[in-house]
């Protein structure tokens, strides 16, 4: 596979956790992943598989970032051929820089930068790049949300380092426009505006397909999560849940419509 093929794709997602064994557990129960080690960083990291396919990682969130008022989180890493480059490209663009490029041993090299309006977001370009995904199955991360201030300079920022193109859009009223974004008519995510008075920075949310969100918000809640909003249904007939986990971080689940 060519790496020009990784372009604009999210290639994986990492947790920032301050108890790993608690956020393993929580996510375990919730998405059903499993867990697998990786060995090669000289630190541990447990990766997070669906049906035997790592898929994420999840490793202590660092003192430095939590002194630094870094909460916990999930991070998405999106596919370049060269993330050199394009680390360069987002800081001559006003990204702001939080881990320059670096090397991961066997794996692949990424860096990590908050956009021009303040939501974070990893670059990597692997070293063994695999085939496109297919549709996202149970288990998986199904839709990518990003919250932002100024939603034409973060579209523009997106169209122009990772190629996504608009896919549609849907008028919220109010809160104006949701714009889809993603690559060769296959949508990846959405993006809005945030609303001044909404709590939190600027942020991408990954939303996670379960079979039954009902089910999932109940084994959320009796594990220690929160329901930060929904359940509600979304235009096309899919059902959403935005939820915190017990350590603190954001995440949301997805049920696709029957049928």
């Amino acid at each position: 596979m060519s790496l020009t093929e990784v372009r604009g794709r999210f290639l994986w997602y990492d947790l920032m956790t301050p108890d790993v064994q608690g956020a393993q557990l929580f996510y375990s129960k919730v998405t059903g992943w499993g867990l697998q080690p990786f060995t090669d960083l000289g630190t541990p990291y447990q990766m997070f598989a669906r049906a035997g396919v790592p898929i994420g990682g999840c490793m202590q969130l660092p003192e430095e970032a939590s002194r630094m008022g870094a909460p916990p989180h999930w991070m998405a890493y999106l596919g370049t051929p060269n993330v050199d480059e394009t680390f360069a490209t987002a800081t001559r663009l006003g990204a702001r820089t939080y881990v320059a490029p670096r090397e991961i041993p066997t794996v692949g090299k990424f860096a990590v930068i908050a956009d021009p309006q303040g939501a974070t977001i990893a670059f990597f370009t692997p070293f063994n790049p695999q085939p496109p995904s297919h549709a996202p199955e149970l288990g998986d991360v199904s839709w990518h949300e990003l919250t932002t201030p100024d939603l034409d300079g973060a579209l523009g920022f997106y169209q122009r380092l990772a190629g996504w193109e608009q896919t549609g859009s849907h008028d919220m009223g109010a809160m104006g426009p949701y714009q889809m974004f993603g690559l060769g008519g296959y949508t990846l995510g959405g993006m809005f505006k945030k609303p001044p008075e909404a709590p939190g920075p600027p942020a991408w949310t990954i939303y996670v397909r379960v079979p039954d969100i009902l089910a999932a918000v109940d084994v959320v809640k009796a594990n220690g999560g929160q329901v930060l909003m929904g359940p509600h249904e979304v235009p096309g007939g899919d059902w959403i849940v935005v939820c915190r986990d017990p350590q603190g971080a954001t995440f949301a689940l997805h049920e696709r419509k029957a049928g």
